[in-house]
């Protein structure tokens, strides 16, 4: 790897931990970079999952105080991350050929999409009224949906999280940030876990978006409480769209 591709790599990451901190889309940042860097989809896709998953090692180190004695209600949400994230990876490697390709600029678009659209979507979470219950039994489902999706792909499931978990219960935006970095970190993990006994992942590259990510998300809950990001997301979101027709005109051919 040149210095250059090491730099413009971590540089992504840097900006993929800000992202994903704030405005929950780290991928956005990232897997672009990474196909850029000259992976193919599901590689890049593979190698992305890996390195955004030691984001939460800096979002962790930065929201200790809104997490500090919520860890018994944490566990069995983090054990249906941990198991549907797998699922998510595997259903990634074993689809067929050039599926990945196909679907993944509607993905993009949908999460360039939700990340313009962020404050309204937590809006409508709020103003709903709370009438699902993290007890009952949706709750769950539609956690075990986005750990799927988290595992698959995982670009805006950090808006859709958030949105999920500020609707089910009572608790604040700081904290349901701080509870969603963890639960997708354990996506993540699962996912990356899976992907080391069942595909190829890129290691110098993710290393790279690693070490990046880690300081961007560890710097990124501190920015947001200072400064506003919404027209950073707007930027970022046009982008994507702009990536979706990208790599939709090429998955024509």
């Amino acid at each position: 790897m040149s210095l250059l591709a090491v730099l413009g790599l971590a540089m992504a990451g840097l900006g993929a931990g800000l992202l994903g901190s704030t405005a929950g889309l780290a991928s956005l940042a990232s897997y672009p970079a990474l196909l850029a860097f000259g992976l193919p989809p599901v590689l890049a896709n593979v190698t992305n999952t890996t390195a955004i998953m030691t984001f939460t090692i800096g979002s962790l180190a930065s929201t200790r105080p809104e997490l500090g004695g919520t860890w018994s209600r944490l566990w069995p949400r983090i054990g249906v991350f941990l198991v549907f994230g797998a699922t998510g990876a595997w259903l990634l490697v074993h689809s067929p050929p050039g599926s990945f390709e196909s679907v993944v600029p509607w993905l993009i678009a949908g999460a360039s999409i939700l990340l313009m659209a962020r404050d309204r979507v937590q809006g409508w979470a709020i103003s709903s009224g709370r009438k699902l219950h993290s007890a009952g039994p949706a709750f769950w489902i539609v956690l075990a949906a986005i750990a799927v999706y988290g595992g698959y792909f995982g670009a805006a499931a950090g808006v859709v999280l958030l949105a999920w978990l500020m609707l089910t219960t009572d608790d604040g935006l700081a904290y349901s940030a701080a509870e969603k970095n963890v639960l997708l970190g354990a996506s993540n993990f699962a996912a990356t876990m899976g992907f080391v006994l069942i595909s190829h992942i890129h290691w110098g590259a993710a290393a790279c978006v690693a070490v990046g990510g880690i300081i961007g998300s560890y710097l990124g809950p501190k920015l947001v409480r200072r400064t506003p990001e919404r027209p950073l997301r707007i930027v970022i979101g046009i982008l994507g769209l702009g990536l979706a027709v990208k790599l939709y005109l090429d998955s024509l051919g």
